[in-house]
């Protein structure tokens, strides 16, 4: 394919995202980051309610498009935005439930790997186990970003979960391995940057604490409170 629009994303113009695009879940939270930290934020995309911006930070060009719930969601425009609209670099800014006890309501933790349950790298038909992984490089600007804005990094392994309401009830057996968080994209992220030659990396606020605390935020808060993980996302942008 090399015509544009794609089947999901609306614009028209090969260079109407920036290089490096933030990704919400939440398409409310890509409109709030649009209208509270970028100047001169054009919406690029609007298809299936799923918003896309792209304007200025400080005197860079960002984006910031919504990706949905899940892998299957996530897969679909990361792999566009990479293929198809010549981005190099997305940055995941999502929510996450910590399994680690070290990890607190807020606080904010960095995907160095992502585990996962789902069958996601069956397309790659590998003789064996593929590790998504994030970019370096973009970690190691994201965490820099973190200890200057005064915000104590976790960095370690995400569990990408294909379920959100688990029937197994597994989160301690993923502890016991170290791992710090569970969402539901990072791990498709990371593998469609791996086969694009492209960049990716996933930041997390904690929203719930399931196996301590039993706190959460509410969809209101996801939306419009996790500001410290999105400035080190904008921070870390080149």
């Amino acid at each position: 394919m090399s015509k544009l629009p794609t089947p999901h994303i609306a614009a028209t113009e090969k260079d109407a995202f920036a290089k490096t695009v933030l990704m919400p879940g939440d398409p409310l939270r890509a409109k709030y980051i649009a209208e509270n930290f970028l100047e001169n934020a054009v919406l690029v995309n609007n298809t299936r309610g799923v918003q896309g911006y792209t304007g200025y930070y400080k005197g860079k060009r960002v984006s910031v498009m919504a990706s949905g719930m899940g892998m299957p969601s996530i897969g679909i425009y990361s792999y566009e935005l990479f293929n198809f609209y010549d981005v190099d670099t997305i940055i995941r800014v999502g929510s996450a439930g910590a399994i680690s006890p070290e990890l607190h309501l807020r606080d904010v933790v960095f995907g160095m790997g992502a585990c996962t349950n789902s069958a996601y790298a069956d397309q790659y038909r590998l003789p064996g186990t593929f590790a998504p992984i994030a970019d370096y490089g973009t970690l190691q600007n994201a965490v820099k970003a973190a200890e200057r804005l005064g915000v104590k990094p976790y960095i370690g392994n995400l569990l990408s979960s294909d379920t959100f309401y688990d029937d197994a009830n597994s989160l301690s057996e993923w502890q016991k391995m170290g791992v710090l968080a569970i969402e539901m994209e990072c791990a498709a992220l990371y593998m469609n940057a791996s086969r694009s030659g492209k960049k990716a990396l996933a930041i997390c606020t904690i929203s719930d604490c399931p196996l301590s605390s039993g706190e959460e935020c509410t969809a209101l808060e996801r939306e419009q409170t996790f500001n410290k993980m999105i400035e080190i996302a904008l921070e870390a942008t080149e």
